[in-house]
Formats: structure tokens, sequence, C-alpha cells
């Protein structure tokens, strides 16, 4: 998980705390003029007044772009607390109807801060309200009067707060860790999908260089062919001509092994559904593991192979769902493609154990944990299991329109003699041929070979 250090602003907290000064002068006032309550001023308005002074310091003391660390918020949110807490004691207690501002710090900490910091900031908050229902100095009219609620009702008003304070800040900040985690695997998303961008653009370059340097050379072999013949009654000549022959082959080989399959991925916007497969597929194809394609129409298909677009989104997503496969296989990984009028689906398969019971309902979220075995971890060392992988494959696959699930294709985890073929994970890709076909006007037609 990527911590999110430093990520309040200085001036955000001073806001909210000029705003809690002057709510808490003005029901000082209100309670004082209008409703006539008795209360200790002096220490009320100094109570007030420290978490003025406080504000101006931090005005002063730091610059006002200022972000603070974890522990700044966190000592800063803590003395808002004390405060308030503080300022209750002088007011009521749990009698003022004011107590349940104290959740706001507390809050605060659950959506910004990390788990330890606000674990120790709602125990300090309980601590203090708890404190606070106890030793507080009850409400009097000037005229001497007493007011007050009964004191089951006055728990209750406790109770509720301390119920508050475990379930708004436990809940808080479990939105806010999904929402910090997604936002940190969609940016993983986005680099992923720049660099296979890139990597696209990059092949294009080198096709379009290969066929446009294409005559270039081939002149040059033909004038020092010619060259050559003529130069039979000078060999130092005919050498430096032979070597001209020599150096226009070995630069159509450079420009034939910097593209994939030399020229036959011109067609760079489109290809049929099988090439693109292979094209995923290609990272992995040595990797000690069997790996089958097939294409086939499925019932009301037509026959004829369909192209389709090679988006950069479908590549990394084919790539990653291949990699995974090919990762927890035994020996065998099938790639299968088959559509019909309305859907193209592109199923990955495997013969390994499969997903575990207690992650396969969740396969496809970001940052998801599963801790593995001594005996995985020695079969793949450095591997962590964080799921990001799938998350930004899947995410990508439904950029373009599909539909992604997951499943087994046996019960897993029994005895590898056991295993029939497809008996583990199972990944189908489903796509509506409207958003996964390439027009036909979009293809560029056989290429030609190249000839000297």
């Amino acid at each position: 998980m990527v911590a999110h250090h430093d990520w309040v602003r200085l001036r955000t907290l001073i806001f909210l705390r000029w705003t809690a000064v002057l709510g808490q002068l003005g029901a000082i006032a209100v309670a004082v003029l209008y409703y006539r309550i008795a209360l200790d001023l002096p220490l009320c308005l100094a109570t007030v007044g420290a978490s003025a002074a406080a504000n101006l310091v931090a005005i002063y003391h730091f610059p006002e772009n200022k972000r603070l660390t974890q522990t700044e918020a966190a000592a800063m949110l803590l003395f808002d607390t004390a405060q308030l807490a503080l300022l209750l004691m002088l007011t009521g207690g749990m009698n003022n109807p004011f107590a349940l501002l104290i959740l706001v710090p507390v809050t605060i900490a659950a959506t910004a801060l990390e788990r330890k910091p606000t674990l120790m900031l709602g125990a300090a908050t309980i601590g203090m309200i708890t404190l606070t229902a106890i030793y507080a100095e009850p409400l009097r009219l000037m005229s001497g009067e007493t007011i007050g609620i009964p004191p089951i009702l006055e728990f209750g008003a406790w109770l509720a707060i301390v119920i508050g304070v475990a379930f708004l800040g436990g809940y808080a900040h479990r939105i806010a860790h999904e929402i910090h985690t997604m936002s940190d695997a969609l940016v993983a998303t986005q680099m992923a999908l720049a660099r296979e961008q890139k990597l696209t653009d990059l092949g294009g370059v080198v096709a379009a260089a290969a066929h446009e340097l294409g005559t270039p050379l081939a002149t040059i072999k033909l004038v020092s062919s010619e060259l050559a013949d003529e130069l039979d009654d000078r060999p130092e000549l005919r050498e430096d001509a032979e070597l001209i022959r020599q150096q226009a082959d070995r630069c159509r080989d450079i420009l034939h092994s910097m593209g994939r399959a030399g020229k036959d991925d011109l067609h760079l916007r489109s290809a049929p559904v099988l090439a693109v497969l292979r094209e995923a597929a290609e990272p992995h194809l040595d990797r000690g593991k069997a790996i089958y394609f097939d294409a086939m129409p499925s019932t009301g298909g037509s026959d004829r192979q369909p192209t389709i677009h090679r988006y950069p989104e479908v590549i990394h997503a084919l790539r990653n769902f291949i990699q995974n496969a090919v990762d927890f296989a035994f020996s065998t990984v099938w790639v299968e493609a088959e559509w019909d009028d309305q859907f193209l689906t592109v199923r990955v398969s495997d013969d390994g154990k499969g997903y575990a019971p207690s992650v396969i309902h969740r396969i496809g979220d970001p940052f998801l944990h599963n801790r593995p075995s001594a005996s995985e971890r020695s079969q793949r060392p450095g591997y962590e299991g964080m799921g990001l992988g799938l998350f930004i494959a899947k995410t990508l696959a439904e950029r373009t329109g599909a539909r992604v699930s997951f499943a087994n294709g046996t019960a897993p985890y029994v005895r590898n003699a056991e295993h029939p073929r497809r008996s583990g994970a199972v990944i189908e890709v489903t796509w509506p041929v409207q958003r996964i076909l390439a027009p036909s006007s979009e293809a560029l037609g056989e290429n030609l070979p190249f000839k000297a």
C-alpha cells in the first residue's frame, strides 16, 4: 500500500479552527445574554482564546502552503479535542447540546491520518469526554436555578458519543482507505496505459521507418551489386562495393528485428483476433509453459476470423491475464477466442490450482493481499500477491467496453495427479462486437515482403 503522507494542509485546519472559535464565542454570547446562563466567563474566554492564539502562532510561524506531517496533524487535532473538552467541562458537560461536536476532530483524523494516530486520537477523545462527564460544572441560570437532564439521559449522551467516536472514526477511516487505495491503483493504471501507448507508438515508428527505408536500401544494394560486377579488374574497389551491399543487407535486418515479425505488423491499428492474442502472449512464450491458441466461431458466428482494434488497453490487459496464467500454471495455458454476431469472448485458462476460495469473489480489487505459503514463495520469489496487476488489466479492459469475470475450472487444491485439463483459473473477457471489431475499411491488406 502506498502511504499518503503530508496530505493535510495547515491552512485547512486553521480555517476550521477559526470557524470553531467564532461558533464558540457565539454560543457563549447567546447563553449569557439571551438565556441568562451563569458561566465562568474568564475561564471560558481564556479557553477559546487559547485556540485563537494557537492559530495565530501557526499562521506566523509556518508558511501558508505548509502541509502537515502525520505527527503535526495529529497534534493539532489532539489540541482541538482537548480545548473543546475543557470548554464543555466549563459549560455543563453532557448537559451541553454541543457536546457531540467533539466527534469532529476524530472524524477528520480518520479521513486524513493513518490508523495508528487515528486510534490514538480516538482513545484520547473517549478519555476526555469521560472526564468531562464526571467533572463537568453544572449549568445554572443567573437566578441560581440548576439546568440539567436526568442522569440516565446524561449517561446515554456519553455512551452515544463514545459509540460515535468508534463507529464514525472506523467507518470514515475505512472509506478513506478505500478511496486512497483506488486512487493509487488508478494512477498505476494510467502509468501502465501510458507505457503501452508509448510501446505502440514506437512500433508504429519502426514499421514506418522500415517501410520508408525499404526502397532506398534496395536501390543501394542494386547499385552496389552492379558496381561490384563492373569492378572485376579492380579488386580493391570491388571489395568496397561488396561492403556497401553487405551493410545495406545489415540495415535491412536491423529494421526487421526492431519490428514485431518484420513487416508483418504494418497493420498497427487492427489485426485478426488470433494475431492479437499471440502478440499479447509473446513475452511469455519462452517461460517454460506450453501456451495453446485457438479461435473459433460459436453457434451462429461467422467462420471468418474477426479483425479487432489493437487498442493499447486490450494488449496490456490480455498480456497481464496471460502472465497471471503462466505464473500459476503447472505446465499448460490455453488462450481461446469465440465470437458470434453480438459478442467476442477471449478465455484464458490454465492447469494450476486456481484462485483461493477466500479471494475469488474479490479478484480484481486493487492491493488484494493473500499471503502466499512458504512453498509458493520459493517457487515465485519476490511475488507479493498485491492484486494490482489484475486490477489494472481489468480496468483497462473495461475501458474498451469489456466485461471481465474470474472463476475456477474445477475445485481448487486437489492433488497434482488429479488435475484435469483447464482445472485452474479461468478469466473470460467479453466485448460487444460493435466496441472491439475494426471496420473493414481499416484493414491495410497484405504486406509485401522486403525484396532486394
